[in-house]
């Protein structure tokens, strides 16, 4: 049989992304007696991070640890999960039509995307030796670990502004490194300069540092600063094409707009974890999963009782 003929018996739930999010929603639906399959394509968003942090009893954890003790929990309640890429879905019949990377079909009665996002981490020399380390995107994450320390923040324009102003937090000595021009109006320079943040705009050449710790970012006209760590905000991107491809509904900031049972405007289709609107944090993803997991098990009460 040709591999793309190949269909397995129909899902109650498919979950394409084995996050946090979508494993907590495997272990509510697991709960809740449906046939569940768990798909990842297995590149975590926080794959570099050396733990995970403000996860209430799990504070510190490695992330992949995190994720082999969630997947047998899920196991003891017949979920299943697969390592592999989704190549495309699509409504069918009362459900979906799922298609692997390798041209396997499955079939489910509801899909739910806990494919996450990506981050645009900013091309600079030399930063992928720090990367998980001493630069990082959230200071929610990791700002405790650099408290007091010497910080920079990449970034321009309000976004910049925004994370320099939060880093004064964890630290007073806070700069902004925009990388060339900052964009910033002058209120916003005196907002700075009213915190004593000053606004570096050389153009950066790498950043140095050893054992993944960073000691200080050089700029391209021959200066240095030192630095212990660096806190970007570039934004991000979603990871799966898929939500656009299925016609989800996006919010300008690129997110997937969801109901607060995550929901989305295509019948059957949900969204949980950083792919949709809410903060960006393990924990808010176990919960938007637990909760997605409900809202998909009552959908299917209603149908099942019709």
């Amino acid at each position: 049989m040709h591999p793309e003929e190949i269909i397995y018996d129909v899902l109650d739930v498919l979950i394409i992304g084995g996050g946090p999010a979508g494993l907590s929603a495997a272990l509510v639906l697991g709960r809740c007696c449906r046939r569940v399959l768990v798909c990842d394509a297995g590149n975590p968003r926080n794959a570099k991070s050396h733990g995970v942090h403000g996860f209430l009893s799990r504070d510190g954890i490695l992330p992949g640890d995190l994720l082999k003790i969630a997947r047998e929990q899920a196991a003891v309640y017949g979920v299943s999960t697969m390592r592999a890429t989704v190549r495309s879905a699509c409504p069918d019949n009362d459900g979906f039509a799922v298609t692997l990377q390798d041209g396997t079909v499955l079939r489910s009665r509801k899909i739910l995307l806990t494919t996450g996002v990506v981050d645009r981490i900013p091309q600079i020399g030399g930063i992928a030796d720090f990367y998980g380390t001493s630069v990082h995107h959230c200071p929610y994450c990791d700002g405790w670990e650099h408290r007091g320390q010497p910080l920079a923040v990449y970034g321009k324009g309000s976004s910049g502004l925004s994370l320099a102003l939060a880093l004064k937090t964890w630290s007073n000595d806070v700069i902004l490194c925009s990388d060339g021009a900052a964009n910033l109006r002058q209120s916003d320079r005196q907002r700075l300069t009213g915190q004593s943040i000053q606004v570096h705009e050389p153009k950066i050449e790498r950043l140095e540092g050893t054992g993944g710790m960073l000691q200080r970012i050089v700029f391209e006209n021959g200066t240095a600063v030192p630095r212990s760590a660096l806190f970007f905000g570039t934004g991000n991107v979603q990871c799966s094409p898929l939500p656009i491809d299925l016609g989800c509904i996006m919010t300008h900031k690129g997110a997937v707009r969801t109901s607060r049972g995550a929901g989305t405007n295509i019948p059957g289709v949900f969204v949980a974890g950083d792919a949709s609107e809410d903060a960006q944090f393990v924990a808010v993803a176990v919960a938007e999963g637990a909760k997605a997991g409900m809202a998909i098990n009552v959908e299917l009460q209603e149908e099942d009782q019709k």
